[in-house]
Protein backbone atom coordinates (compact mmCIF):
# COMPACT_ATOMS: atom_id res chain seq x y z
CA UNK A 1 0.00 0.00 0.00
CA UNK A 2 1.32 3.45 -0.80
CA UNK A 3 1.77 6.03 1.91
CA UNK A 4 0.15 9.47 1.71
CA UNK A 5 2.00 12.38 3.29
CA UNK A 6 0.77 15.97 3.61
CA UNK A 7 3.18 18.71 2.55
CA UNK A 8 2.97 22.47 2.08
CA UNK A 9 2.70 23.26 -1.64
CA UNK A 10 5.86 25.35 -1.15
CA UNK A 11 7.92 22.35 0.00
CA UNK A 12 10.77 21.39 -2.36
CA UNK A 13 9.22 17.97 -3.09
CA UNK A 14 5.80 19.47 -3.78
CA UNK A 15 7.36 22.03 -6.13
CA UNK A 16 9.34 19.30 -7.90
CA UNK A 17 6.23 17.21 -8.52
CA UNK A 18 4.11 20.20 -9.54
CA UNK A 19 6.82 21.37 -11.95
CA UNK A 20 6.88 17.91 -13.56
CA UNK A 21 3.08 17.92 -13.80
CA UNK A 22 2.93 21.40 -15.35
CA UNK A 23 5.79 20.60 -17.75
CA UNK A 24 4.06 17.43 -18.91
CA UNK A 25 0.78 19.31 -19.44
CA UNK A 26 2.52 22.10 -21.36
CA UNK A 27 4.27 19.55 -23.63
CA UNK A 28 1.09 17.59 -24.35
CA UNK A 29 -1.53 20.34 -24.37
CA UNK A 30 -3.67 20.08 -27.52
CA UNK A 31 -4.58 23.72 -28.24
CA UNK A 32 -2.42 26.36 -29.92
CA UNK A 33 -3.03 28.87 -27.14
CA UNK A 34 -0.97 26.64 -24.87
CA UNK A 35 -1.23 25.48 -21.31
CA UNK A 36 -1.58 28.16 -18.63
CA UNK A 37 0.53 27.28 -15.59
CA UNK A 38 -0.69 28.46 -12.20
CA UNK A 39 1.16 27.19 -9.15
CA UNK A 40 -1.17 26.70 -6.16
CA UNK A 41 -1.10 29.15 -3.29
CA UNK A 42 -0.18 27.83 0.12
CA UNK A 43 -3.22 29.24 1.94
CA UNK A 44 -5.61 27.28 -0.29
CA UNK A 45 -3.94 24.00 0.63
CA UNK A 46 -3.54 24.47 4.38
CA UNK A 47 -5.68 22.31 6.66
CA UNK A 48 -8.64 22.36 7.10
CA UNK A 49 -9.28 24.53 4.01
CA UNK A 50 -7.26 22.10 1.96
CA UNK A 51 -4.31 19.76 1.80
CA UNK A 52 -1.58 18.78 -0.63
CA UNK A 53 -0.52 15.13 -0.51
CA UNK A 54 2.38 13.16 -1.98
CA UNK A 55 2.24 9.44 -2.70
CA UNK A 56 5.23 7.41 -1.58
CA UNK A 57 5.90 3.69 -1.78
CA UNK A 58 5.19 1.58 1.27
CA UNK A 59 8.08 1.68 3.74
CA UNK A 60 8.49 -2.07 3.17
CA UNK A 61 9.18 -1.52 -0.53
CA UNK A 62 12.89 -2.00 -1.10
CA UNK A 63 12.89 0.09 -4.30
CA UNK A 64 12.19 3.50 -2.78
CA UNK A 65 14.08 5.53 -5.37
CA UNK A 66 12.13 4.27 -8.43
CA UNK A 67 14.74 5.92 -10.63
CA UNK A 68 13.66 9.42 -9.64
CA UNK A 69 16.16 12.09 -8.79
CA UNK A 70 16.39 15.20 -6.68
CA UNK A 71 14.34 15.76 -3.53
CA UNK A 72 11.78 13.15 -4.59
CA UNK A 73 12.90 10.35 -2.25
CA UNK A 74 10.84 7.95 -4.37
CA UNK A 75 7.63 10.01 -4.43
CA UNK A 76 5.32 8.60 -7.08
CA UNK A 77 2.72 11.33 -7.36
CA UNK A 78 0.75 14.13 -5.78
CA UNK A 79 -2.61 15.81 -5.56
CA UNK A 80 -4.59 18.18 -3.45
CA UNK A 81 -8.00 19.35 -2.39
CA UNK A 82 -9.14 22.83 -1.50
CA UNK A 83 -12.40 24.14 -0.14
CA UNK A 84 -14.34 26.32 -2.58
CA UNK A 85 -17.45 26.81 -0.41
CA UNK A 86 -18.92 25.15 2.67
CA UNK A 87 -19.27 21.48 1.77
CA UNK A 88 -17.64 21.86 -1.68
CA UNK A 89 -14.03 20.80 -2.22
CA UNK A 90 -12.07 20.77 -5.46
CA UNK A 91 -9.54 18.11 -6.48
CA UNK A 92 -6.41 19.72 -7.98
CA UNK A 93 -3.12 18.66 -9.56
CA UNK A 94 -3.63 14.89 -9.48
CA UNK A 95 -0.37 13.56 -10.93
CA UNK A 96 1.28 10.14 -10.99
CA UNK A 97 4.80 9.88 -12.34
CA UNK A 98 5.25 7.53 -15.33
CA UNK A 99 7.05 4.95 -13.18
CA UNK A 100 4.05 4.77 -10.84
CA UNK A 101 1.35 4.41 -13.48
CA UNK A 102 -0.63 1.24 -14.05
CA UNK A 103 -0.66 0.22 -10.39
CA UNK A 104 -3.86 1.99 -9.34
CA UNK A 105 -2.05 4.85 -7.57
CA UNK A 106 -4.22 7.53 -9.18
CA UNK A 107 -7.38 5.83 -7.92
CA UNK A 108 -5.89 5.35 -4.46
CA UNK A 109 -4.77 8.99 -4.32
CA UNK A 110 -8.19 10.20 -5.45
CA UNK A 111 -9.76 8.01 -2.73
CA UNK A 112 -7.42 9.45 -0.10
CA UNK A 113 -8.29 13.01 -1.11
CA UNK A 114 -11.99 12.17 -0.98
CA UNK A 115 -11.56 10.61 2.48
CA UNK A 116 -9.86 13.76 3.78
CA UNK A 117 -12.53 16.00 2.25
CA UNK A 118 -15.26 13.96 3.96
CA UNK A 119 -13.50 14.38 7.32
CA UNK A 120 -13.76 18.16 6.83
CA UNK A 121 -17.48 17.98 6.04
CA UNK A 122 -17.44 17.86 2.25
CA UNK A 123 -20.77 17.01 0.67
CA UNK A 124 -19.43 17.16 -2.87
CA UNK A 125 -16.19 17.10 -4.81
CA UNK A 126 -15.61 18.92 -8.07
CA UNK A 127 -12.73 18.94 -10.52
CA UNK A 128 -11.89 20.12 -13.97
CA UNK A 129 -9.80 18.46 -16.64
CA UNK A 130 -9.00 18.57 -20.31
CA UNK A 131 -10.55 16.02 -22.66
CA UNK A 132 -7.04 15.22 -23.95
CA UNK A 133 -6.41 13.45 -20.63
CA UNK A 134 -8.49 10.42 -21.55
CA UNK A 135 -7.15 8.17 -18.77
CA UNK A 136 -7.89 10.84 -16.16
CA UNK A 137 -11.43 11.27 -17.47
CA UNK A 138 -11.92 7.51 -17.27
CA UNK A 139 -10.64 7.45 -13.71
CA UNK A 140 -12.96 10.25 -12.64
CA UNK A 141 -16.04 8.71 -14.27
CA UNK A 142 -15.32 5.24 -12.86
CA UNK A 143 -14.85 6.84 -9.41
CA UNK A 144 -18.36 8.28 -9.39
CA UNK A 145 -17.76 11.72 -10.90
CA UNK A 146 -20.31 12.94 -13.45
CA UNK A 147 -19.98 15.77 -15.97
CA UNK A 148 -21.38 19.06 -14.70
CA UNK A 149 -21.65 22.68 -15.78
CA UNK A 150 -18.40 24.68 -15.58
CA UNK A 151 -17.87 26.03 -12.06
CA UNK A 152 -14.74 28.07 -12.88
CA UNK A 153 -13.04 29.79 -15.79
CA UNK A 154 -9.95 27.57 -15.99
CA UNK A 155 -8.54 28.18 -19.50
CA UNK A 156 -7.02 24.67 -19.53
CA UNK A 157 -10.29 22.86 -18.83
CA UNK A 158 -12.74 21.42 -21.32
CA UNK A 159 -14.68 19.17 -18.93
CA UNK A 160 -15.94 19.70 -15.38
CA UNK A 161 -17.00 16.93 -12.99
CA UNK A 162 -18.97 16.66 -9.75
CA UNK A 163 -19.31 13.84 -7.24
CA UNK A 164 -21.94 14.06 -4.49
CA UNK A 165 -20.65 12.65 -1.19
CA UNK A 166 -23.81 11.27 0.39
Amino acid sequence: MPQFRSLPVTDALALELLTEYFSYRAETFPTPSGYVTTFPSEEQFTEPQGVFVVVEPDGNDTDTDSGASGASGGALGCGGIRQLAPGRFEVKHLWVRPEGRGAGLGRQLLGELERRARVWGATELVLDTNESLAAAGGLYRSSGFEPCAPYNDNPNATTWYLKPLV
